[in-house]
């Protein structure tokens, strides 16, 4: 066993010594990034190797941190997601099972009141909070960013938009500062990065630390790239196709933005007390040619393509650079680490699990856990009804249609979800179908539409 033993015990002197050093960098608390994208496949980041795109300032936190190849978003559509992450907790336990939309008469969500978001503890230990970019839970009070516990509030109200330069949805401008609606002129991606950009200046004179939530609404269809950066990527792949090429130049103009913030973070030098998180909403959306790698579907899926999602985290002095991680971890899984990281401790009920150790180098396995997820949906397709996944070790039982049987897949020797084996394993099958049905009654008990006095 000496052998085995050798390397463990290295691994974890180097480690110590590695954080003994840098740890006395700073011993106030992290500013926090948080940078959530909007359908950004699983595969489109060049650190995986993807060749037809490029992402270097999203590679560049990759290599300066620590790289999740096993990250889930908590659904694989937009809103229930955005409700997990910020509040720690399951979204159907929190009333956003499906998107809120703008049309009312379409919409599956109403985010509980009663919920306390992430920003709300972190503003209570002194950090100033602030959104920039997509809310999208949410058009009226209660559930208005300001009133969810954002300082500062500069970006896009509803869900997606119909144009990235007119900033429209159905013909109604849902830009906002604050409670103000604006009408600002540019391309949303460049505004929200120049937002950032500004905020990051605002809080160099200040003393308190500060949260930003930067959510993109890219690369969310209708994908739309500036001209020259669609010009450079057809240049460069001359090969590729129409979409792929529009849908990677949208993902490298973002990309190029997120450099410029993190660029801000270093002039200000505030970069060295900064924990960036960048992760993405839900898989890509196959129709614009998304890449989601080698695993099965893309968006609105159960499928792993619709649930896996590009994340990765840096924060310096603390997290080893070019370090990796398969550990499964969720969306709403942020909301205990980031409060732990800042020293925050918090008695709010959350499903949420804190991987901090993970961050900083515990080579310790964790307790297996069942993970879930949920999302519900109208029209003819879904008929109002929900679809399921449970996740317990390598085991997925997942129900990707309300019409038809669920399915069970070992994702250990079949991570492409190519055959089901609900028959040939029905123990499993059982076994998964109970934590399921107890998740679904758990749920079941938070209404997930508003009031009749505020429809």
């Amino acid at each position: 066993m000496k052998h085995l033993i050798y390397p463990t015990f290295l691994f974890i002197l180097i480690n110590l010594s590695y954080y003994s050093t840098t740890n006395a960098q700073s011993s106030s608390p992290p500013n926090i990034l948080l940078i959530i994208t909007d359908d950004q496949g699983y595969h489109d980041v060049s650190y995986y190797g993807t060749e037809d795109i490029r992402t270097p300032h999203i590679d560049s936190l990759a290599m300066a941190g620590m790289r999740f190849d096993r990250f889930y978003a908590n659904c694989p559509v937009c809103s229930p997601t955005r409700a997990a992450l910020l509040t720690g907790r399951y979204q159907d336990y929190v009333g956003v099972p499906g998107v809120i939309r703008t049309n009312t008469n379409n919409s599956w969500g109403y985010l509980d009141p009663t919920a306390t978001l992430l920003p709300t503890p972190l503003k209570d230990a002194s950090y100033h909070t602030a959104i920039i970019g997509k809310w999208h839970l949410g058009l009226d009070s209660p559930n208005t960013p300001n009133e969810r516990g954002f300082d500062e509030f500069k970006g896009w109200l509803g869900d997606m938009m119909d144009d990235y330069w007119t900033h429209r949805r159905h013909g109604i401008n849902y830009m906002r500062h604050n409670e103000k609606t604006i009408d600002p002129e540019g391309h949303a991606t460049d505004l929200f990065t120049q937002w950032s950009v500004e905020y990051i200046q605002e809080q160099t004179e200040k003393s308190q630390p500060f949260f930003l939530y930067l959510a993109y609404n890219a690369p969310h269809f209708p994908v739309q790239p500036p001209e020259d950066w669609l010009n450079k990527v057809k240049e460069r792949e001359p090969d590729i196709l129409e979409n792929r090429a529009k849908l990677v130049a949208f993902i490298e103009h973002m990309d190029d933005g997120i450099g410029q913030v993190i660029n801000a973070l270093k002039q200000s030098g505030q970069y060295e007390n900064t924990l960036i998180v960048f992760t993405s909403d839900n898989g890509g959306h196959l129709p614009s040619e998304a890449n989601n790698g080698p695993v099965r579907d893309g968006k609105q899926s159960m499928y792993e393509g619709g649930l896996l999602v590009p994340t990765v985290i840096s924060w310096p002095g603390k997290i080893q650079p070019r370090t990796k991680t398969n550990q499964i971890n969720l969306s709403m899984d942020l909301y205990p680490t980031l409060l732990t990281a800042a020293g925050i401790t918090s008695d709010n009920a959350i499903e949420g699990r804190s991987f901090l150790p993970t961050l900083l180098g515990d080579i310790s396995t964790e307790e297996e856990r069942g993970v879930f997820f949920t999302r519900r949906e109208g029209g003819a397709r879904y008929g109002g009804q929900s679809i399921y996944a449970v996740r317990l070790g390598n085991w997925k039982l997942i129900q990707n249609s309300p019409w038809q049987p669920l399915e069970l897949y070992n994702l250990e020797v079949d991570p492409r979800e190519a055959r089901n084996v609900a028959d040939q394993q029905p123990k499993k099958y059982e076994e998964l179908l109970r934590l399921l049905m107890n998740h679904i009654q758990q749920g079941g008990r938070i209404p997930w539409q508003p009031p009749k006095s505020e429809n």
